[in-house]
């Protein structure tokens, strides 16, 4: 810790802070030991129950859970109706389609328009 230098546009990491270590008071410190006490129980308890050879029940894990709901539910939305995603999503979604009918169609019907009158050319011959 004493070899370290600052970077000059990063600040210090707070694992490296004096006042993070040595500043704390009593009751944060033994608070935090309750919670960290509490996640090794939490996390105890989870891996006995996922490792029994017994086990019939599922298993229910919290942060599975949340995950599945923030999935499902769209919590948080990446895609919001607007004019404008309405209007990019009708050029770029709906006018090609409509384009490539138009130029598919009109060709078509000019090549049918010189079969008609006899003076089509095919580029391939399907019989010999």
């Amino acid at each position: 810790m004493a070899d370290y230098k600052e970077a000059p546009l990063a600040s210090r990491p707070k694992t490296l802070d004096s006042a993070e270590y040595f500043n704390l008071s009593h009751d944060y410190r033994r608070s935090e030991g309750e919670r960290s006490a509490l996640r090794a129980q939490l996390k105890r308890q989870y891996l006995l129950q996922l490792n029994n050879p017994h086990r019939k029940e599922l298993i229910e894990d919290p942060a599975l859970t949340r995950w599945t709901y923030a999935r499902t539910s769209n919590v948080y939305p990446n895609f919001r109706p607007t004019p404008k995603t309405s209007l990019l999503g009708g050029l770029f979604g709906v006018v090609p389609l409509f384009v490539l009918y138009f130029v598919f169609k009109t060709d078509r019907d000019k090549r049918e328009a010189k079969i008609k009158a006899g003076n089509y050319e095919r580029p391939y011959h399907l019989s010999s």
